[in-house]
């Protein structure tokens, strides 16, 4: 491996709502995150698989069915179940969303690992920072895939878009939280740090220096301007 990078990381376009979902871990273990499983949990495992990968767990990046299985719509979206069936692995979801998560997947306290922002887990040589990002929902995450020697990969589910950033009219949803996630938490990592969002609205990837420079809602003077632009201010 002298030189070459450990990480592995697979970005994969599914299903019918544009989802970006992730396979992130390490060539050297031969292991591997799902990050949320969904749409076509089968292709996932058989991609890692057909990679001599493992996939060791799955990491939640917020509870909703598009990025984790359920119904929604009127579609019965496969997903962490469909995942517990073929592979039994622990999914890491943030504390606060760990019973919503049981209820619209069917999942048990056991099949959890419930985790909290600054939890890392390593894999090789990566380690992968969990960062909670409320505001979407309240216990979104973003998971940061660090390796030294190489820019950071910034995994921002529905929290950062491309130009844009999540809903905030929804159950659960806070726009304030969202500001503070953007232009409190996120924005102080380092302009080089790659971003890879919960769906493809664009573009797959962008530097979070130019998020910064480009993206209004981290633009923002301030909170009130951010609720302007997110019209509830």
């Amino acid at each position: 491996m002298s030189g070459e990078s450990d990480l592995y990381f697979k970005q994969l376009h599914l299903g019918q709502m544009a989802n970006l979902v992730y396979l992130v871990g390490s060539h050297s273990a031969r292991e591997a995150l799902i990050v949320d499983p969904a749409w076509n949990v089968d292709g996932l495992l058989d991609q890692a698989e057909s990679d001599e990968i493992d996939v060791v767990g799955a990491l939640v990046t917020h509870y909703h069915q598009d990025h984790v299985g359920g119904s929604i719509m009127g579609m019965e979206i496969e997903g962490v179940g469909r995942l517990l069936a073929r592979k039994p692995v622990p999914i890491h979801v943030n504390s606060i969303e760990g019973d919503g998560l049981k209820e619209i997947t069917g999942a048990s306290e056991s099949d959890l690992r419930r985790v909290d922002s600054g939890d890392t887990i390593t894999l090789g040589q990566i380690r992968i920072r969990l960062l909670h990002t409320p505001g979407h929902t309240p216990g979104s995450q973003c998971f940061l895939v660090e390796e030294e020697g190489q820019p950071g990969r910034l995994v921002s589910g529905d929290t950062l878009f491309l130009g844009a950033c999540g809903r905030v009219d929804l159950p659960g949803s806070d726009p304030e939280a969202m500001y503070r996630s953007l232009n409190e938490t996120l924005i102080r990592l380092p302009d080089d740090t790659l971003v890879f969002p919960g769906h493809l609205y664009g573009d797959p990837q962008d530097t979070l220096g130019n998020q910064k420079q480009t993206n209004p809602f981290m633009r923002v003077s301030g909170l009130e301007q951010f609720l302007m632009f997110m019209g509830v201010g």
